[in-house]
């Protein structure tokens, strides 16, 4: 029998996976879509899904094997508590939660329950994890291909940025990627970090900085930088190098059509993240998916994963309002 997977929210990501689970996914089937927008929900679902506003009807069904959490940011961490309590293997979209304290008291609660039942239930979607291109960096990375990195330079930079976007949203929301993948990437802890910004584009409104510069110190002596520009108004795009003793490594460019016409030259960049990642998306969603029919811990990043760059992410937000001070990240 297949996985019978209930999926809250009904949004650009929760739809993209609904989508995922029900086409390209071996072994899943969605059953039960929950948002607070039910015509949302009922576009989103396939025809034979259940449909509902409430999310705890949907974690607390006979029908549902594994939820996937696709919800606002601030609803993460109820949800999965309530996942907890319903020994629901639950799939959480990043972050974990907006703030440290919540983080944390997840993180506690999933070692409570592994430390009573021996169930690890929760998996985090740092979906970077299982991009074949950042795969391919980390290990060219761990093997010393090239000597000991030395630098790690990232950008990410998104077409405009959503309603009410601030610095601090920008942080937690947006840069969290680079936060997880950076010491993923050098297999080394983020010991201190910094938040600068300069001149704001005439894009950025309320309290968004933007673009902004992060620099991140690793505990092996490896310095990274992020540009996040979330107004860069052309589309899509994202890259990494790694810095080394004998050379550098990058990201291969992601596929586009090359375009020749009336003298000029050119291609087509995506209008948003997914695209980009529509690979590694499915990938992770496919690993968890084969896990749970295996009755396997799931090879995803995990709720430890989560709080580390929420960590990250405080200490970032701490640098913010102290005029970019480097500040030491506390764990």
């Amino acid at each position: 029998m297949p996985i019978r997977v209930g999926v809250i929210g009904a949004g650009v990501m929760g739809a993209d996976h609904i989508r995922n689970l029900s086409t390209t996914i071996s072994g899943a089937e969605v059953t039960f879509v929950a948002d607070l927008d039910a015509g949302r929900a009922a576009a989103a679902a396939p025809p034979s899904a259940r449909i509902t506003t409430d999310p705890s009807e949907l974690i607390n069904s006979s029908e549902v094997d594994a939820v996937v959490v696709a919800s606002h940011d601030s609803t993460h961490a109820g949800l999965v508590l309530e996942c907890f309590e319903a020994m629901t293997p639950v799939l959480c979209e990043k972050p974990l939660a907006p703030t440290l304290l919540e983080s944390r008291g997840v993180v506690e609660a999933e070692a409570d329950l592994l430390a009573a039942t021996g169930a690890r239930l929760l998996s985090m979607g740092f979906m970077r994890r299982f991009d074949p291109g950042y795969v391919a960096l980390r290990e060219s990375t761990r093997a010393r291909i090239q000597g000991e990195p030395l630098q790690v330079h990232c950008t990410s930079r998104t077409a405009s940025a959503g309603p009410g976007a601030s610095s601090e949203s920008a942080i937690t929301n947006s840069a969290i990627h680079e936060l997880d993948i950076i010491p993923w990437l050098l297999d080394s802890p983020i010991t201190e970090v910094s938040w600068q910004a300069g001149r704001s584009s005439r894009h950025s409104t309320g309290d968004l900085r933007d673009p902004a510069f992060m620099l991140l110190r690793a505990a092996d002596g490896t310095l990274a930088t992020l540009e996040l520009f979330l107004n860069a108004q052309y589309g899509y795009t994202t890259q990494c190098e790694v810095v080394s003793e004998f050379g550098t490594t990058a990201l291969p460019e992601p596929a586009a059509l090359a375009i020749q016409q009336e003298g000029r030259r050119s291609s087509e960049i995506p209008a948003d993240w997914r695209p980009r990642f529509a690979d590694a998306y499915r990938l992770q969603l496919q690993a968890w998916i084969s896990a749970l029919e295996k009755g396997e811990p799931a090879p995803l990043a995990t709720g430890e994963d989560g709080l580390r760059a929420s960590q990250l992410a405080q200490a970032m937000i701490r640098s913010l309002h102290s005029d970019g001070a480097y500040t030491k990240v506390i764990y």
